[in-house]
């Protein structure tokens, strides 16, 4: 093996989707442009794990030199990919904080039409877990924290952009602050 592949490095996470149980694509974020930079490539490699998974009472997956976790919730299947040498306790972290803080902002329905309801809010999650491959955080509450969702609050949805540039203002202000 080649010694520069086994050096340690911040970019873990090579691609994040979510697929419904018919395997089509509901959220997808690819974050090595050098893994499947074409969407006909990305959607190939997605239906080859599905057709791979969707079935398996598995946790994990190693498909085209791949170290893929996933787990499957009513009609969803969320999915992390990472290198053939990643740490699949590292990526199975990122999953449980993706699948956690989802399941806190769809009040426990995880499916999906509610995500589809809420996709705001999916994306925000996603981007407060991993930027660029780098895993930010790993801890739900963290991650609602910073994203500011609470089940007790109004959705994004319904909150006036008098409210969100109010919320940016105080969130800034504190972290100017610490």
């Amino acid at each position: 093996m080649d010694s520069t592949n086994l050096e340690p490095s911040l970019y873990t996470v090579k691609a994040v989707f979510i697929l419904d149980n018919d395997g089509n694509r509901l959220l997808s974020k690819y974050y090595d442009p050098e893994f499947y930079p074409s969407m006909k490539e990305q959607k190939n490699f997605e239906s080859n794990v599905f057709s791979k998974t969707h079935k398996a009472d598995n946790e994990i997956a190693f498909l085209e030199g791949m170290t893929i976790v996933y787990k499957s919730s009513i009609d969803l299947f969320f999915y992390v990919v990472g290198s053939a040498q990643e740490n699949e306790l590292m990526l199975m972290s990122v999953l449980n904080c993706l699948f956690d803080s989802l399941t806190h902002i769809l009040r426990k329905n995880v499916e999906r039409r509610c995500l589809l309801d809420n996709m705001e809010g999916v994306f925000l999650v996603v981007d407060e877990i991993i930027d660029g491959g780098v895993i930010l955080e790993s801890d739900p509450q963290q991650v609602l924290q910073k994203v500011n969702y609470r089940a007790d609050e109004n959705p994004l949805t319904e909150q006036s952009v008098t409210q969100v540039l109010q919320s940016a203002k105080e969130q800034i202000k504190w972290s100017i602050l610490k």
